[in-house]
């Protein structure tokens, strides 16, 4: 009997930690499109992107051409996954990252591989900062490359 409700107990801590988990992230209402020469095109939500297996990358350079380089923690989806699920192209060498203001670059294939679709910022989430509420980091590029209020990222074949 002490098993069987010390398993309960357990099981009781596991769902409240996961349901506590899925909570904090915020409520918003993004969308990010995954575009070009891939076979499935792709439409991510906020909470999509939330669900997906998270990778951390920590004490990552952030460059600026403008102020002091700052170096944080960043969390969020990797990208190439994304890109694999979308079924990129064979003949792919890059991808333009587009922001919902119109500001786009393009990133050569090898770095995008290297990027997370960054949801957190130093365990804080950047949804309620004027850079959010998602952003594409690429560790070892400059911030210009640092889309922030990230809307589309479509493959391109050169």
């Amino acid at each position: 009997m002490k098993r069987y409700l010390l398993a309960l107990v357990l099981l009781a801590l596991v769902l409240s930690t996961a349901l506590v988990g899925c909570q904090t992230a915020p409520k918003v209402d993004w969308e990010l499109q995954i575009t070009g020469a891939v076979n499935h095109p792709l439409t991510l939500s906020y909470r999509d992107l939330v669900k997906r297996d998270q990778v951390t990358l920590e004490n990552i350079l952030m460059q600026r051409s403008k102020g002091e380089d700052t170096t944080n923690t960043w969390v969020g989806p990797a990208l190439k996954p994304i890109l694999e699920e979308a079924g990129i192209s064979s003949n792919a060498t890059a991808v333009i990252c587009s922001a919902s203001d119109g500001y786009a670059k393009k990133v050569p294939l090898e770095d995008a591989y290297k990027a997370i679709i960054a949801l957190k910022k130093d365990g804080e989430w950047i949804a309620s900062g004027d850079k959010g509420p998602i952003r594409i980091v690429i560790p070892g590029r400059p911030a210009n490359f640092w889309v922030a209020q990230l809307i589309e990222i479509k493959v391109v074949e050169e």
